[in-house]
């Protein structure tokens, strides 16, 4: 067992919570929380996304796109999305090296070419659902405080936790076997993350 599969069938073992309180810990804006509260924000974000993939009401309509460039210097962007002209990128350069990993973690099965290219469309899509209202509400749930001006409270936007409702929205409507944020995580760790 290679390297990477090793510490990839040790990130099978962790929970979307746990995964979710992982990412916002690795967020810099989120040094210095507590456990608790990074698994709490994580598994209100996850249910959010839950609630918004239940909805019955159908994306907005994109343009897909495929072009070569997700695999760059210092990251690796699997799509994109432009809001105005409701087009989603989908790099097909990453996509390849996504599923360069899941085989090399024995996930093959559970996370086919089509199945991820579904996902990533879908989680881009949910950014133009979450813009607007759909984060509001999403920071409400979270209850961050970012300041109190004596009885006055200032809500905070908690970094990270939209791609969290992105990643479970893009499992929720997407084919993938495996969660959007074991993948993530896969990837991270090809990259010693």
């Amino acid at each position: 067992m290679t390297a990477l599969a090793r510490r990839c069938a040790a990130l099978a073992e962790l929970s979307d919570v746990d995964l979710g309180a992982k990412f916002l810990g690795e967020t810099a804006t989120h040094e210095g929380r507590s456990p608790e509260q990074l698994r709490d924000w994580a598994r209100t974000a996850l249910e959010f996304g839950d609630e918004l993939a239940a909805r019955p009401d159908s994306p907005p309509d994109v343009v897909v796109r495929e072009s070569e460039g997700g695999v760059r210097a210092d990251e690796v962007v699997l799509a994109e999305y432009e809001h105005r002209q409701h087009i989603v990128t989908v790099y097909t350069d990453s996509l390849k090296l996504v599923g360069e990993i899941v085989a090399a973690a024995g996930w093959a099965d559970d996370v086919t070419p089509e199945a991820l290219r579904e996902a990533v469309v879908a989680h881009e899509v949910v950014h133009h659902l979450l813009h607007g209202s759909g984060t509001r509400e999403l920071n409400k749930r979270l209850g961050h405080t970012a300041a109190r001006i004596g009885r006055f409270r200032v809500r905070g936007h908690v970094v990270g936790a939209d791609e969290l409702v992105a990643h479970r929205y893009a499992h929720r409507r997407s084919g993938l076997g495996r969660s959007p944020l074991l993948v993530t995580a896969a990837l991270a760790a090809k990259f010693g993350g």
